[in-house]
């Protein structure tokens, strides 16, 4: 019997594999993998080993911990994160942009000036779509003034996704009536993002945790939801505190239903909702 396979006859995965695994994906993407979650990395990452022919999971641990493994590294990446998204997705937080932020920064931009939204960790780019719909919807020149969506992810292969802007035709059923003729169908099963809402969103392959940020200039808004619950205390809290850095003053902050800011930033933010915040300071 081969000395890499367990008597299931699946890939040997030992404590020591985990914790190789665990510490490059929190140390590089500062994602938290606890103990409890050992099976739910055997069960994704197997399936990568399986489709490379390597022969263990010593020979994955090689392959994305050498300093040529960042592709595959990705593809890990992208197996171990959750991506669970959809248009209009925590759809109160739209409702506040469309009547509480969008309308201000509409008229900014009507008399020329510069406005910046930043979805951050966008996935597979349904909340960065969702927010140039929304702005379109209040601003529908919107594409011809100096306004703006970034739309970020760590993870390549959702990104890669994201950009091509197309969606099974049954997304519009999140997607409010005003706003479909943005997305419209590419066949029968497809629906795209059209010019208009193209024309809002660049993309970017950025890691949050990283040691710069190579945006330049402040955000009017940044919305990253869902994402801060994978990071220990000490790194939520850094990530507040570099958002309110890179948000301009009376900038609004959208974070996930069971985020709450916390540490130094805690302070420089006022709670206008439970999980809505505008900078003070």
């Amino acid at each position: 019997m081969n000395a890499s396979l367990d008597h299931n006859g699946e890939f040997k995965f030992t404590p020591a594999h985990f914790r190789q695994v665990a510490d490059v994906v929190r140390q590089t993407a500062g994602i938290n993998l606890p103990e409890s979650k050992k099976s739910l990395v055997y069960a994704r990452l197997v399936k990568r080993i399986r489709k490379l022919g390597l022969p263990s999971f010593d020979a994955y641990c090689e392959l994305i911990l050498a300093p040529d493994g960042k592709e595959e590294f990705g593809h890990a990446l992208s197996a171990l994160t959750t991506n669970v998204t959809r248009f209009f997705r925590e759809s109160h937080h739209f409702d506040h942009f469309r009547t509480q932020i969008m309308p201000d920064l509409a008229q900014r931009a009507r008399e020329g000036g510069r406005v910046r939204i930043w979805s951050a960790a966008c996935s597979t780019g349904e909340e960065a779509y969702s927010l140039g719909l929304t702005a379109l919807e209040v601003m529908p020149t919107a594409p011809s003034a100096d306004l703006r969506i970034l739309a970020s992810d760590i993870d390549p292969v959702v990104l890669a996704r994201a950009e091509t802007g197309h969606y099974p035709a049954t997304v519009l059923q999140d997607i409010p009536a005003p706003v479909q003729k943005y997305i419209p169908k590419v066949d029968r099963e497809t629906v795209g993002a059209g010019p208009d809402l193209r024309k809002l969103i660049s993309y970017r392959e950025l890691n949050l945790i990283s040691d710069a940020w190579p945006m330049r200039g402040q955000f009017d808004v940044i919305m990253c939801r869902n994402v801060a619950i994978y990071f220990d205390r000490p790194v939520q809290e850094k990530l507040w505190q570099r958002f309110h850095a890179i948000l301009a003053p009376g900038g609004t902050l959208y974070i996930g239903h069971s985020e709450r800011v916390s540490g130094p930033a805690a302070a420089h933010f006022k709670n206008t909702d439970v999980t809505t915040y505008t900078k003070i300071a």
